[in-house]
């Protein structure tokens, strides 16, 4: 028979050999893989036909005003079409043609925005859609008094209590207030694994349209008809009641000056041009007039800020306000609580230490053995350590004989297990906090290492956690080594923190660890700063001193304590898992509950301001291209000198202007799909972005029209009229 790990050097019990049996090879390392999805298409051909009528019954005047610089090229399309009825040319229709197109595919990259928002919004509401409530009639704190009457899910009101037993759907937005219960919230969330959610603490929020999936949960609805947090993404994703950020208003009005600047200049050209006996006609002037404005960015300003919003929605975040996701991307101080966000939240296990007359295969195995029935992650991170680290397979049940778990208490402060052997021999496993396990051993009769004490200590001032394994069977209670527990940084957290350093955001970590711990994680993880021993009160503090120097701060947080530092936060990112005083004082609510997710979002962030200031870029400057291509063809007679300006060599005065306005309108079509995407953003300074949209989007609008021009130019030079 073989030999006991658990026993003396010295022992051959046939009973307790039970250790040295084949080793099978250490299963390969892996990480789990999410069902793959397939890569979400950027247009389908449904939402085109879709976009479509939409796009022409926003040519509405009363629809159009919101857009400024589209309004005027309206104007001037109405213009020349009425200049055209009058004096019909194929110039004039042509002309007239392409700037209604002009103004229709600018509504087209509008209603294509809010086209590819429209799928998500019906799962949505197909979501809440049939949903059915159990309101509590006589419900009391304290009570378990569950009658109750069923009505629609949308007839619920504000701070109604509701039942929800296992199998059904969450019917609103709300707290638990009894129970605990699995819950499902792959509905909203996309996540397969269930949640725990729980009356008290800092779990209790729940997402109406999720489901329970065991025992039952009293919920307090806490959103009015309407205002869920579905609701609000729907209205997010269709951009039904967007409020346009005051970046994007800023903008508009910047667009508006420019158009209003480009009109005068344009009216006070004519008499110029009396003067110069090179009178030019309204379709002309009008063309010109579209050629010089912002057209471009005029066009696809709203499509990117649509987009935007969507990219947010896709991560499953709801933004309570437009600013606060500008905000995100201007974010210079970035605020992450240490647990669940830097590190896993949960202690793991990372090394076990046998004490002198225990071997490291001993430890192993009985550390395995006292933690099968424990459920706690730090149990379950032990048994994988001693599988995947130590080579010790699961032991099948009924392999050792009778086994009788001893679960964790409050007042044991241990768990682990006990044995029975056929012959009626016993063995005895203890794992737990160092003081309890040293207990039991004294108490049934053993002693300590006298390295044991020393080897506690030096774990716990390094910041982790120390749990003595311990045995007794016939050959009396002895302990065998310690375990090491840490808080364990998530794989991956110090390059996406270097991400952000290049960024320009400087991460501060906020954990309740003392000063010598969260140094030492600090320093693993790789953020700039840390808050160690925070209190509410020092947490808020501390923002309002990075506010009071100038930075903008972005922080997130679950539990009523972080209401405050959340409210006085830029952008205050609520889990969506934690207390309605959280949510409330948040812009943002992370539907996922998860505390990285604020990486994600202030990426999105940037990604729109930099879309929005690489398409403002490319619009300014291609209208360079358009005033060669307009300007030598509307003087070039009176003055001949202004051929040296027609660089391109377009073929006559009416072709040059054609093509000018025909590019003009495919361009923003040519553009859309950017501005749905965004422009790939890749951390970098200030100064590196700025040379970068100037040489890719500043050069590009200065290249591309002069080819398209020309381009255009060859193929119409044969039209007659135009030619």
């Amino acid at each position: 028979m073989r030999r006991s790990a658990l026993s003396t050097p010295d022992t051959t019990d046939d009973q307790q050999d039970w250790f040295r049996r084949p080793v099978p090879e250490p299963p390969a390392s892996h990480r789990p893989s999410r069902p793959a999805t397939g890569r979400r298409r950027l247009i389908t051909r449904r939402q085109l036909a879709e976009a479509l009528p939409a796009a022409v019954r926003k040519l509405n005047p009363r629809a159009m005003v919101r857009n400024p610089v589209m309004l005027v090229v309206e104007t001037g399309s109405a213009l020349t079409t009425v200049t055209a009825v009058i004096h019909p040319s194929v110039f004039a229709w042509v002309i007239s043609f392409w700037l209604w197109l002009t103004v229709l595919f600018a509504n087209l990259a509008e209603a294509v925005a809010e086209a590819r928002g429209k799928a998500q919004a019906d799962s949505l509401r197909a979501a809440q859609a049939g949903t059915t409530a159990r309101r509590l009639l006589h419900w009391r704190v304290g009570t378990r008094d569950h009658r109750h009457e069923v009505l629609p899910a949308e007839e619920l009101m504000l701070h109604d209590i509701v039942l929800v037993p296992a199998g059904e759907v969450i019917p609103q937005d709300g707290e638990v207030v009894e129970g605990v219960a699995s819950v499902d919230e792959s509905a909203i969330t996309g996540e397969s694994a269930p949640v725990i959610r729980e009356s008290g603490g800092d779990r209790t929020g729940v997402t109406g349209g999720t489901r329970v999936l065991s025992d039952h949960l009293v919920i307090r609805v806490t959103a009015r008809p309407g205002q869920s947090f579905i609701d609000r993404m729907i209205d997010l994703v269709e951009g039904a009641n967007r409020q346009k950020s005051p970046n994007e208003i800023a903008l508009n009005i910047l667009l508006a000056s420019l158009t209003i600047v480009f009109i005068l200049s344009v009216v006070s050209l004519q008499p110029m041009a009396i003067y110069a006996h090179a009178t030019q006609t309204t379709i002309v002037l009008v063309a010109l007039m579209v050629a010089l404005i912002p057209t471009t960015i005029g066009a696809l300003l709203s499509a990117i800020g649509i987009a935007g919003m969507d990219r947010l929605v896709q991560r499953n975040v709801v933004a309570l306000s437009g600013r606060a996701v500008e905000a995100a991307g201007d974010v210079d101080v970035l605020l992450l609580d240490k647990t669940g966000t830097i590190t896993h939240g949960n202690r793991r296990a990372v090394a076990l230490h046998p004490l002198p007359g225990a071997t490291t295969e001993q430890l192993a195995e009985a550390a395995q053995l006292a933690s099968v029935a424990d459920e706690t992650p730090e149990g379950r991170s032990l048994v994988e350590l001693t599988e995947r680290q130590y080579w010790v397979p699961p032991r099948s049940p009924g392999e050792l004989g009778e086994q009788r778990p001893v679960p964790f208490t409050a007042h044991s402060r241990m768990s682990g297990v006990d044995l029975a052997w056929p012959d009626g021999t016993a063995c005895l496993i203890r794992k737990g906090a160092a003081a309890a396990v040293a207990r039991w051993v004294i108490d049934s009769g053993g002693h300590l290492p006298m390295e044991a004490k020393p080897l506690v200590d030096r774990i716990a001032e390094a910041g982790g956690t120390p749990l003595l394994v311990a045995v007794h069977d016939r050959h009396g209670a002895r302990a065998l080594g310690v375990v090491e527990l840490r808080d364990v940084v998530k794989e991956g957290i110090a390059e996406r923190f270097a991400e952000l350093r290049r960024m320009g955001i400087r991460t501060v970590m906020v954990t309740g660890d003392n000063p010598l711990t969260a140094k030492a994680i600090a320093e693993e993880a790789g953020v700039d700063d840390f808050l160690a021993e925070a209190t509410p009160e020092d947490k808020l503090a501390h923002l309002k001193r990075e506010q009071a120097a100038g930075n903008m701060v972005a922080m997130t947080g679950d539990g009523t304590n972080d209401a405050p530092a959340l409210a006085q936060a830029d952008v205050g990112v609520a889990m969506n898992s934690g207390t309605p005083a959280a949510k409330e004082a948040g812009n943002m609510v992370d539907l996922d509950s998860n505390p990285a997710k604020l990486i994600d979002i202030i990426r999105v962030g940037k990604q729109l301001l930099i879309t929005r200031g690489a398409l403002t870029t490319f619009s300014i400057t291609n209208d360079v291209a358009k005033f060669f291509a307009i300007i030598p063809a509307m003087f070039a007679n009176a003055h001949p000198g202004l051929h040296h300006l027609n660089i391109m060599e377009l073929h006559s005065p009416t072709s040059a202007i054609a093509s000018a306005i025909i590019f003009n309108a495919l361009i923003i079509v040519a553009l859309i799909p950017l501005a749905l995407r965004g422009v790939r953003y890749q951390p970098a300074s200030a100064t590196d972005l700025l040379r970068r949209n100037l040489r890719v989007y500043g050069l590009g609008g200065l290249i591309l029209p002069f080819l398209g021009i020309k381009a255009i130019d060859l193929l119409i030079q044969f039209v007659p009229g135009l030619g």
